[in-house]
């Protein structure tokens, strides 16, 4: 065994797929792009996810306590990091980067039609944001694209380092 420098654990416990995730606050739609989110429940559905203080997000789910995440299948990966790298404070991300906003039901947040899935959420529990920026959230609406037929997700390792979904492969289970 090699020593592994704790500040490259991160890629090794990589929580899930890279997201969108999109806020609205005093009419203004913003998008970032997030890969530091967790199943917390089934039923009802609830997220866990981090957003820094300093992204200009943080200030508009927390205040609006509510958003959507957006599932951006591979397609996407040269926009999913530019929108990354840009504070939406004073642009329109949805322009920029043609993207399309489409109304939810549930919560002010826009859906973004080129995503394969759209969830609505509303923050539930807030208890852990001041001490590590994490927000608990309940989808409370959930939307699919059924004309993206199996669309392969996007997995960040680090320093700019992504991996593709692959070859998916099932084994017997006994969860229902």
């Amino acid at each position: 065994m090699k020593e592994l420098p704790l500040s490259t654990v991160y890629q090794f416990i990589e929580p899930g797929p890279v997201v969108l995730l999109t806020t609205c606050r005093k009419g203004h739609a913003n998008l970032m792009t997030m890969s530091w989110h967790m199943m917390v429940e089934f039923e009802p559905p609830l997220i866990a996810c981090v957003v820094s203080a300093a992204n200009y997000s943080f200030a508009a789910l927390r205040t609006t306590k509510e958003c959507v995440i957006a599932l951006p299948a591979r397609q996407l990966a040269s926009k999913i990091v530019k929108i990354g790298n840009l504070s939406g404070e004073n642009i329109d991300k949805f322009e920029k980067f043609l993207l399309t906003p489409v109304p939810a039901t549930c919560v002010s947040a826009p859906l973004v039609k080129e995503c394969f899935v759209n969830l609505e959420c509303k923050v539930s529990d807030t208890r852990l944001v001041n001490k590590y920026n994490l927000f608990i959230l309940e989808v409370v609406k959930a939307w699919t694209d059924p004309r993206q037929k199996r669309p392969k997700t996007l997995h960040h390792h680090g320093y700019g380092k992504f991996v593709v979904d692959g070859e998916a492969i099932r084994l017997r289970s006994q969860m229902r």
